[in-house]
């Protein structure tokens, strides 16, 4: 029984048990433990376990990731978030369809202090939905831009997706953050230039919204304060290079807490709760990550890796061949995994073979998150659209599902656009880094 073979039995016996409902780390880590063993006996499993779970477990850089996660939940229980979204609702909910476009502008800035997701729509959700309901928007358009809209957080810095990849690859996280700014920019214009268009030809799915003064628009402006600074000290100081990617994060978390105390929001409730969530989230991520390196290790061993890699060399794809076939294998994945799921499987076979064909590390980095962001919203799975099911009860799955089809369709778009045009992700960290 060749190397080969015991990969792929026991990829397949991961594959199983995630299916079983073992959570995705322990179901890496028990499957990579037993083909260790497997391979070359008991002293040979330890020794790759203590081995391989040290060397990514210990990894400096990844102190960045509950430092990034709680200056997202510092922004969201001091208020600071609901203060976002009434300066960016002052301007442009007079807009067609103004009132989504809003969720998705206010989406992409809770990105700027966090990694958006499924917390971005547990927030934005109560806040969106019954002003909304009161300018009788459609259910599918407001739902749809929430659900959508709060995927851009995973893709404007500081994101915790782009941080796992670049710990997996080896790849500058620094460079990651600074490459996900335009593309986040341009998913977000897409987004509501959609809307706009959706609204001019059908009024009734998104009526305007109510006007407000110059003035009150003028001094709504202050509430866009905390988040300009704090993006401004974290990726300012990572362009500059005062900071690396894990001492971006302490500064925002730091910058965030002075913010919070001089507003008074800083109460010991909403810090305690900011401090538990970032925990419990981020123990989750640690395990993962250890899990998937320790996996990953197995596929090398067993020459899965290199033998994926020389298969598809022989077909002689282009890149753009090869970008295509990988968004069809991430759609159809997106419909049965969820993002880490999708991170893990693909990554340490995906990523010797991207190299291979001369990619560049950064864009795909880029890419792939844009493909994870996908399944946030990809049926059946779609983590995004249970949550807004839960926020907004009484609109029926299927409408949630048929609201998120148009940015769907819209964030393939952009995902082919920047395949052809691909200086379009990789110009600023190379002007940054120059």
């Amino acid at each position: 029984m060749g190397p080969e073979f015991i990969g792929l039995v026991f990829l397949a016996g991961m594959l199983l048990l995630i299916i079983a409902g073992v959570p995705i780390a322990f179901a890496m880590l028990a499957s990579a433990s037993v083909g260790f063993f497997v391979i070359g006996g008991t002293l040979h499993a330890e020794t790759q376990l203590v081995i391989n779970i040290w060397d990514r477990g210990t990894s400096f850089v990844l102190t960045a990731i509950p430092l990034y996660l709680l200056m997202g939940q510092l922004f969201f229980t001091t208020g600071l978030a609901t203060d976002f979204y009434d300066c960016v609702y002052k301007w442009f909910g007079r807009l067609p369809g103004g009132l989504a476009i809003t969720s998705v502008i206010a989406a992409a800035g809770f990105g700027a202090v966090s990694s958006g997701g499924s917390t971005a729509v547990a927030t934005l959700g109560p806040m969106c939905i019954p002003a909304m309901r009161e300018y009788k928007y459609s259910n599918r358009l407001g739902t749809g831009a929430i659900t959508a809209g709060a995927t851009l957080g995973a893709l404007i810095p500081p994101s915790i997706f782009l941080v796992v990849y670049g710990v997996w690859t080896e790849t500058s996280i620094g460079a990651l953050f600074i490459a996900g700014i335009i593309p986040g920019l341009i998913m977000g214009a897409a987004f509501s230039l959609l809307i706009i268009s959706l609204c001019i030809i059908w009024p009734h799915l998104g009526p305007v919204g109510p006007r407000f003064t110059w003035s009150d628009r003028i001094t709504s402006l202050i509430k866009l304060l905390p988040i300009l600074l704090t993006f401004a000290l974290v990726i300012g100081g990572i362009y500059s290079g005062v900071f690396d990617p894990a001492e971006a994060g302490a500064a925002g978390v730091v910058g965030l807490l002075v913010i919070a105390m001089s507003m008074r929001r800083l109460s010991w409730s909403a810090l305690r709760s900011a401090l538990l969530n970032t925990m419990n989230i981020a123990a989750m991520i640690f395990v993962i990550i250890v899990g998937g390196h320790v996996m990953g290790r197995f596929v090398v061993l067993t020459n899965l890796t290199s033998g994926l890699v020389d298969m598809i060399s022989g077909m002689n794809l282009t890149p753009l061949m090869m970008i295509a076939a990988l968004t069809l294998l991430y759609i159809v994945l997106g419909m049965v995994l969820d993002v880490w799921g999708m991170l893990i499987l693909t990554v340490p076979f995906v990523y010797p073979i991207i190299l291979d064909a001369g990619i560049d590390p950064i864009w795909f980095g880029v890419y792939v998150v844009m493909m994870v962001e996908l399944a946030l919203i990809t049926p059946p799975v779609g983590v995004n659209v249970y949550v807004m099911a839960k926020v907004a009860p009484d609109i029926p799955l299927t409408e949630i599902f048929i609201g998120v089809l148009p940015f769907f369709v819209t964030a393939l778009f952009v995902i082919g656009l920047l395949s052809v045009f691909r200086d379009l992700v990789t110009w600023l960290p190379r002007l940054a880094f120059s």
